[in-house]
């Protein structure tokens, strides 16, 4: 058996690293919880490379002693213990003392630090856990610590980080989260020269959380409630602002940002039946509850939680939430184009007076109802107006007797004209038809093939029913429509054609859906998208794949970027499945969606004459099998 031998203190510290110093991100957690707990009201993070060469947090904390300097870098030391009994009521950010000793073993650090009304200050200089040197400073109350060439003694570390657009990312979400969970406190972060972050610190969450999410927190409902003792208050989405993944939740317990299945399925279950299936709400939710009805001592990151009574938790979230929505109206207005402004007219000059003009008479129309005085006044001008003479009228009929009686030859003879005689016509010659000595055989039709199948009808806008021979079969409509269009994709193993936008979309994401995405922008081109960065949370869509539909695509982006942070992005191929799962699963038809029935017919005939359309590319059922026998068998009939 081999010999057991205690660790040495520098082996240990890089084993503690392992477990509180993954990378960059969680470095800076940890700086700015200390910042926080010395009881700093403003803080400034500067990171350049991602936080791998550079890290710097400054704040004007209480500061350090020199004695207390060189101390906080040694293994379990912290000012945040005392005895035991202090394990059951954490009240601080940070407690166990390891993560300065394990930040040293892997890196080179400088301090400098003065307390509050101390002349001088003390500066401190470390490798890989070694003070190498240590002298008086004059700076600023307060501590400011720069980390360097972080993991430069562990190789085998370095191989695990990720560029340093994802490793930037992520330490901006890591700032983002410790700038809401303290809103007293005012942030200031810089990443390679430039701000990307500024919150003013007025102690109201909502101006903190307007600075981290912009002006979609704007639309948030505002949750304010108490339950048995425990205080939620926060922003939930409203139900039709909802997201297509849950990367824009966020939950704190006590100020500490967590993560808890328990917690995300209050949320949830507030939203049931207001969402749409597939997607899920955004919340930024603040817990407060008595320190020793919760355990933070269960994950060395301290990211995970227990609590003491889980039903009351589960409740306080979900009622919490649901007073909110109910309290929201969630029916947008309808936004009315303004009318243009008529352009403004100069005064005319004034007229000179003209002399009066008579009226003009008026005109009677012909057609017209008489009044019964002006009746009588017209009949009597008819009757007054002369009468042709009774001699006059008998002299014109004598001459039209004389006319009609003169004898043929006075009367005027018109000549008559003879038409030419008309052309015989020609022979027209008749063809001769040869007979044929046997007729020829008629050729058959080619009818059209009948399908063996029957489509009977659809069920919820949702599902297909088809029938054949003794079998039923019920086809998801939007499974197998996505599993068609995912394999189509992936057939094609050339860059998909992609359609430039006239208008590009933009898309607000959390910093680490944006650098997973900005990561992998070779393989998006590849698919047919192309995004350029607007800002430090917001991307640009400049184009899309032709078969998605620009309402869908900022989904697309940010469900594509949620697979990315979970996916293998190591392995090109398998982030380009990914991908497509995501473009065919927003190009294909949905669930609930009125379909023209030549698209079903179309859609069935390839479901049935294909054994391959088994599952969707997400594993679920794309048909299944009704045999005659099972439903006579509900029926009682066998």
């Amino acid at each position: 058996m081999p010999k057991i031998i205690q660790l040495s203190p520098h082996v240990a510290n890089l084993i503690a690293a392992g477990e509180v110093v993954e990378r960059p991100a969680s470095v800076m957690k940890e700086l700015l919880e200390n910042a926080v707990d010395a009881g700093a009201t403003a803080v400034t993070a500067e990171i350049r490379d991602g936080g791998m060469t550079f890290l710097r947090v400054t704040d004007n904390g209480c500061g350090m002693l020199p004695e207390d300097a060189k101390t906080a870098f040694l293994r379990h030391a912290t000012s945040k213990l005392r005895v035991a009994e202090d394990l059951a009521a954490i009240q601080t950010m940070g407690f166990r003392g390891e993560a300065l000793a394990a930040i040293a073993s892997v890196s080179r650090i400088d301090l400098m630090t003065k307390p509050t009304g101390s002349i001088s200050g003390t500066s401190l200089s470390l490798e890989a856990g070694i003070i190498t040197e240590e002298s008086e400073a004059g700076c600023p109350e307060g501590t400011t610590i720069i980390i360097r060439d972080l993991f430069f003694n562990t190789p085998a570390r370095m191989k695990f980080m990720k560029s340093d657009v994802v490793e930037g990312s992520r330490v901006t979400a890591a700032v983002q989260l410790q700038a809401i969970a303290h809103p007293e406190v005012a942030f200031r972060f810089l990443r390679d020269g430039k701000e990307v972050l500024s919150t003013p610190g007025t102690g109201k969450l909502r101006d903190a959380v307007y600075c981290v999410y912009g002006k979609d927190s704007a639309k948030m409902a505002e949750v304010e409630s108490s339950w048995e003792g425990y205080r939620l208050t926060g922003y939930v989405s409203r139900p039709t602002d909802s997201r297509p993944s849950r990367n824009m939740q966020t939950f704190f317990v006590n100020g500490r940002p967590v993560k808890s299945r328990m917690m995300i399925a209050a949320l949830e279950e507030a939203y049931r039946n207001r969402i749409m299936a597939g997607k899920f709400p955004a919340c930024v939710l603040q817990l407060s509850l008595p320190a020793n009805a919760v355990d933070v001592n269960v994950h060395p990151a301290k990211t995970e939680v227990k609590f003491l009574n889980e039903k009351a938790v589960f409740d306080c979230i979900h009622y919490g939430v649901l007073g909110a929505l109910n309290k929201t109206p969630d029916r947008p207005n309808v936004q009315f184009k303004e009318a243009p402004a008529a352009p403004s007219v100069p005064p005319s000059p004034p007229v000179p007076p003209t002399p009066p003009v008579p009226p003009a008479p008026k005109q009677q129309s012909f057609f017209r109802t008489m009044t019964a005085a002006e009746y009588q006044a017209f009949s009597g001008a008819v009757k007054s107006a002369p009468q042709p003479s009774p001699l006059a009228a008998a002299a014109v009929a004598a001459a039209v007797e004389r006319t009609s009686n003169m004898p043929v030859k006075e009367q005027v003879i018109l000549p008559q004209i003879t038409p030419p005689p008309a052309p015989e016509p020609e022979p027209i010659p008749i063809p001769v038809i040869p007979v044929p000595a046997q007729e020829p055989e008629q050729e058959s039709l080619s009818m059209p093939e009948v399908a063996p199948w029957r489509y009977v009808g659809e069920l919820y806008r949702s599902y297909v029913i088809v029938e054949q021979g003794e079998d039923a079969f019920i086809i998801d409509k939007h499974a197998a429509h996505e599993r068609i269009l995912f394999d189509k994709l992936k057939a094609n193993q050339e860059a998909i054609t992609g359609q430039t936008l006239l208008t590009p979309i933009p898309c607000r994401l959390d910093p680490a859906s944006c650098g997973a995405l900005l990561a992998n922008q070779a393989l998006l081109e590849e698919l047919g998208f192309e995004i350029d960065t607007l800002g430090e949370n917001t991307i640009v869509l400049r184009a899309i794949p032709m078969d998605l539909a620009e309402e869908d695509a900022a989904d697309a982006v940010e469900a594509l970027a949620a697979d990315l942070l979970v996916g293998r992005r190591e392995d090109k191929s398998t982030v380009r499945d990914e991908v497509l799962h995501t473009v065919a699963c927003k190009a294909a038809i949905k669930a609930g969606w009125v379909t023209d029935e030549k698209e079903l017919l179309a859609l069935i005939g390839q479901v049935m004459a294909r054994d391959d359309l088994k599952y969707c590319p997400h594993g679920r059922p794309i048909c299944i099998t009704l045999s005659k026998k099972q439903l006579e068998k509900q029926f009682k009939r066998t």
